[in-house]
Protein backbone atom coordinates (compact mmCIF):
# COMPACT_ATOMS: atom_id res chain seq x y z
CA UNK A 1 0.00 0.00 0.00
CA UNK A 2 1.11 3.30 -0.55
CA UNK A 3 0.89 5.87 1.83
CA UNK A 4 0.12 9.12 0.94
CA UNK A 5 0.92 12.58 2.32
CA UNK A 6 0.31 16.33 0.91
CA UNK A 7 2.20 18.99 1.85
CA UNK A 8 0.01 22.80 0.68
CA UNK A 9 2.90 25.41 0.26
CA UNK A 10 2.53 28.94 -1.02
CA UNK A 11 4.46 31.59 -1.71
CA UNK A 12 4.32 34.00 0.69
CA UNK A 13 6.38 37.45 -0.46
CA UNK A 14 10.02 38.56 -0.03
CA UNK A 15 11.53 34.98 -1.05
CA UNK A 16 9.49 33.81 1.48
CA UNK A 17 7.28 30.42 1.52
CA UNK A 18 5.06 28.70 4.40
CA UNK A 19 4.38 24.65 4.23
CA UNK A 20 1.43 22.95 5.85
CA UNK A 21 1.63 19.42 6.95
CA UNK A 22 -2.10 18.66 5.41
CA UNK A 23 -2.79 15.59 7.61
CA UNK A 24 -1.46 17.37 11.75
CA UNK A 25 -1.71 21.07 10.60
CA UNK A 26 2.09 21.73 11.73
CA UNK A 27 3.59 24.79 9.38
CA UNK A 28 6.74 26.15 8.65
CA UNK A 29 8.50 28.74 6.65
CA UNK A 30 11.15 28.79 4.35
CA UNK A 31 13.24 31.83 3.15
CA UNK A 32 16.15 31.99 0.65
CA UNK A 33 19.46 32.04 2.28
CA UNK A 34 21.70 35.45 2.67
CA UNK A 35 24.13 34.04 -0.66
CA UNK A 36 21.25 33.74 -3.05
CA UNK A 37 19.12 37.16 -2.77
CA UNK A 38 17.12 36.07 0.52
CA UNK A 39 17.39 37.30 4.21
CA UNK A 40 17.88 33.50 6.30
CA UNK A 41 15.05 34.28 8.44
CA UNK A 42 14.36 30.96 8.51
CA UNK A 43 15.13 27.60 6.63
CA UNK A 44 16.21 27.14 2.82
CA UNK A 45 14.87 24.67 0.93
CA UNK A 46 18.00 22.97 0.41
CA UNK A 47 18.16 23.47 4.21
CA UNK A 48 15.15 21.29 4.35
CA UNK A 49 16.79 18.42 2.91
CA UNK A 50 20.00 18.47 5.22
CA UNK A 51 17.11 18.52 8.08
CA UNK A 52 15.24 15.33 6.44
CA UNK A 53 18.55 13.20 6.64
CA UNK A 54 19.09 14.39 10.13
CA UNK A 55 15.86 13.27 11.12
CA UNK A 56 15.47 10.32 8.93
CA UNK A 57 18.52 9.12 10.22
CA UNK A 58 17.75 9.76 13.97
CA UNK A 59 14.24 8.35 13.08
CA UNK A 60 15.53 5.01 11.85
CA UNK A 61 17.44 4.35 14.53
CA UNK A 62 14.58 5.56 16.98
CA UNK A 63 12.40 2.50 15.41
CA UNK A 64 15.29 -0.03 15.27
CA UNK A 65 15.53 0.64 19.25
CA UNK A 66 11.77 0.59 19.88
CA UNK A 67 11.97 -2.61 17.89
CA UNK A 68 14.64 -4.26 19.44
CA UNK A 69 13.40 -3.47 23.00
CA UNK A 70 16.33 -0.74 23.39
CA UNK A 71 16.48 2.57 24.82
CA UNK A 72 18.06 5.05 22.16
CA UNK A 73 18.59 7.80 24.34
CA UNK A 74 19.70 11.20 23.31
CA UNK A 75 21.15 10.39 20.24
CA UNK A 76 21.67 13.62 17.97
CA UNK A 77 22.80 13.82 14.67
CA UNK A 78 24.44 17.90 13.36
CA UNK A 79 24.31 17.91 9.62
CA UNK A 80 26.68 20.65 7.36
CA UNK A 81 25.87 21.29 4.22
CA UNK A 82 27.92 22.83 1.38
CA UNK A 83 26.54 23.95 -2.16
CA UNK A 84 28.19 24.10 -5.12
CA UNK A 85 29.78 26.93 -6.13
CA UNK A 86 29.32 27.07 -9.65
CA UNK A 87 26.13 27.35 -11.29
CA UNK A 88 23.75 25.52 -11.21
CA UNK A 89 23.19 25.68 -7.40
CA UNK A 90 22.84 22.32 -5.62
CA UNK A 91 24.15 20.44 -2.82
CA UNK A 92 27.61 19.49 -2.94
CA UNK A 93 27.67 17.58 0.54
CA UNK A 94 25.99 16.40 3.83
CA UNK A 95 28.17 15.63 6.86
CA UNK A 96 26.27 14.22 9.67
CA UNK A 97 28.00 14.75 12.96
CA UNK A 98 25.86 11.28 14.95
CA UNK A 99 26.22 10.69 18.53
CA UNK A 100 24.76 8.07 20.44
CA UNK A 101 24.75 8.02 24.30
CA UNK A 102 27.45 6.41 26.04
CA UNK A 103 25.14 3.95 26.87
CA UNK A 104 25.09 2.24 23.56
CA UNK A 105 26.97 -1.11 23.48
CA UNK A 106 29.09 -1.98 20.68
CA UNK A 107 26.39 -4.21 19.61
CA UNK A 108 23.88 -1.60 19.30
CA UNK A 109 26.28 0.57 17.66
CA UNK A 110 26.82 -1.51 14.82
CA UNK A 111 23.23 -2.43 14.10
CA UNK A 112 22.71 1.13 14.43
CA UNK A 113 25.49 2.17 11.44
CA UNK A 114 24.28 -0.65 9.35
CA UNK A 115 20.61 0.53 9.82
CA UNK A 116 20.75 4.27 8.77
CA UNK A 117 21.99 3.12 5.23
CA UNK A 118 17.93 2.17 5.12
CA UNK A 119 16.93 5.89 5.91
CA UNK A 120 14.52 6.75 3.08
CA UNK A 121 16.07 10.33 2.38
CA UNK A 122 19.80 9.30 2.16
CA UNK A 123 18.34 6.29 -0.50
CA UNK A 124 16.50 9.17 -2.56
CA UNK A 125 19.23 11.97 -2.92
CA UNK A 126 20.97 12.44 -5.61
CA UNK A 127 24.60 10.25 -6.00
CA UNK A 128 26.55 13.70 -7.17
CA UNK A 129 25.56 14.88 -3.34
CA UNK A 130 28.74 13.19 -1.25
CA UNK A 131 26.99 11.90 2.51
CA UNK A 132 29.32 11.26 5.24
CA UNK A 133 28.24 9.99 8.29
CA UNK A 134 30.71 10.63 11.40
CA UNK A 135 29.81 8.64 14.62
CA UNK A 136 30.73 9.98 18.44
Amino acid sequence: MNALTVIECSYTGQLHCEAKHVLSGTQLHTDAPTDHDGLGQSFSPTDLIATALGTCVLTIMGITAKRQGWELGEATAIVEKTMTSEAPRQIKNLKGLISLPSSTTDEQRRVLKRIVNDCPVKRNLDPSITIDLIWS
